[in-house]
């Protein structure tokens, strides 16, 4: 590729840095800073997180925002990434101080022009959920009166708020999508001493929120794993039979711990956890959590990236050296962007997504089924019936296109590891984005 296009995929095209006052709880001002990057746009409108923390900072916003360039070239989402940061605490402040801040900060977004349905939209990211982006869609609204499509300036709302079925779940189910793809194929679960499939195999989740709790549940309870581990920011549970991750969840929130969860080992340091053997490690929580320091002690056959960069270049050396398969964050956590492009695409057509659809599949069905018993003579029970008639669902069209496009990206990525013979994913599903983002861009004038 010319070395002018790769310098234009790797820069960050615009970044708005802000410093704005917000009225604490005891009247007082306080000065929040934040951040939103917009890495490229190739694609537009942008699409990333919003993150509050009080660790954010403008250079891993930038970096947030190129890894969400990749995932949604990888995953054929046709955003450019973006991300957003703001240097919060969600986990001190009161509910009023954050809604304040949220309001604010899309006011302040809404002025330099970095929020819009085909603008930019944002999503929810560590520290923010459904309801903060309601306040974003509704401040979003009040502001921009004369909007077709207001609510599509922001994705991960609230269903009350034109949200869509199964958003909630995606990120963590997409993770799932990916991890059973990545174990269908024996010639890469041979080298690693494992058979196919994700049934039996032996799981430590870091990370209850949620992500981590969906990618666990459904490890569990559709792919028939065994967790045998949960590690949180207070320490970690270990249970070789294996662990109920709904009961442990409720036991957190009751009790606000996972640790003295019944008939399991709670351990102190979780760091320590994670490094246990087991068959799959599924880190969910923030980057850098598997280094250099630690990845030699890494007891897990397969790590799967549900988080944002949980293993820094110096681990991730290590551990291809010792010939743990990594499915690499780009991929396996692109199902939150993936959902979030069907919100929004609901969102501008204003109709949701089995309303055109449902009603006549159900009437089709019908007939089959009367047609099959005609010819048959056989009268399907009654109690079948229902099942077998009834049109599509919003959320099951929803999880279907999500399994769909995990599926497609993994195979994709896979393809062009072993046709090109490169040394990991990861290394080809960089490859297969930038090579994605970079056509792109030629083939969209950018380049007179």
């Amino acid at each position: 590729m010319d070395k002018g296009l790769i310098e234009q995929v790797r820069c960050c095209n615009s970044t708005y840095r802000m410093q704005f006052p917000v009225r604490a709880d005891d009247g007082s001002i306080v000065v929040v800073e934040a951040f939103r990057a917009e890495h490229s746009h190739h694609r537009l409108p942008t699409k990333g997180g919003i993150r509050f923390s009080p660790d954010v900072t403008v250079d891993e916003t930038i970096a947030l925002a190129s890894l969400m360039t990749y995932k949604c070239a990888l995953v054929g989402v046709p955003f450019g990434g973006a991300k957003g940061g703001v240097c919060i605490d969600p986990r001190t402040v009161s509910e009023g101080f954050r809604e304040r801040v949220t309001r604010r900060y899309t006011a302040e977004l809404i002025r330099k022009n970095f929020i819009g349905p085909d603008i930019d939209v944002p999503a929810p990211d560590y520290g923010t959920g459904e309801r903060e982006m309601g306040w974003i869609a509704d401040t979003y609204k009040n502001l921009k009166v004369n909007s077709a499509d207001t609510y599509a300036c922001v994705t991960g709302k609230p269903l009350s708020m034109h949200g869509i079925p199964g958003r909630r779940q995606a990120t963590g189910l997409g993770v799932y999508y990916g991890i059973r793809a990545c174990m269908e194929r024996e010639e890469d679960m041979q080298p690693l001493g494992l058979t196919t499939g994700v049934a039996g195999k032996r799981v430590i989740v870091q990370g209850l929120g949620n992500v981590g709790y969906y990618a666990a549940w459904f490890l569990q309870n559709e792919g028939k794993a065994i967790i045998t581990g949960i590690i949180e920011r207070e320490g970690g549970i270990f249970n070789a039979d294996g662990l109920d991750v709904e009961a442990v969840f409720n036991h957190r929130k009751a009790n606000g711990t996972i640790l003295q969860y019944p008939g399991a080992e709670s351990v102190a340091n979780g760091m320590e956890l994670m490094e246990r053997e087991c068959d799959i490690l599924v880190p969910a929580a923030l980057e850098n959590q598997i280094t250099g320091e630690n990845a030699g002690r890494i007891g897990a056959k397969i790590i799967a990236e549900a988080a944002n960069g949980p293993v820094d270049f110096e681990g991730e050396a290590i551990l291809s050296q010792r010939g743990v398969l990594m499915i690499p964050d780009m991929y396996l956590n692109a199902g939150g962007v993936t959902v979030s492009y069907f919100e929004w695409l609901k969102n501008r057509a204003g109709v949701s997504f089995d309303r055109m659809i449902s009603r006549h599949e159900e009437l089709v069905k019908r007939e089959l089924l009367e047609a099959i018993e005609n010819l048959t003579g056989t009268k399907i029970p009654t109690e079948q019936r229902p099942r077998l008639i009834q049109g599509p669902s919003e959320e099951e069209l929803v999880i279907a296109a999500l399994e769909q496009s995990m599926t497609k990206a993994y195979n994709n990525v896979h393809r062009l590891w072993k046709e090109r013979n490169l040394p990991d994913l990861r290394t080809a599903g960089f490859l297969l984005a930038l090579e994605r983002v970079a056509e792109s861009y030629k083939n969209h004038g950018i380049f007179p």
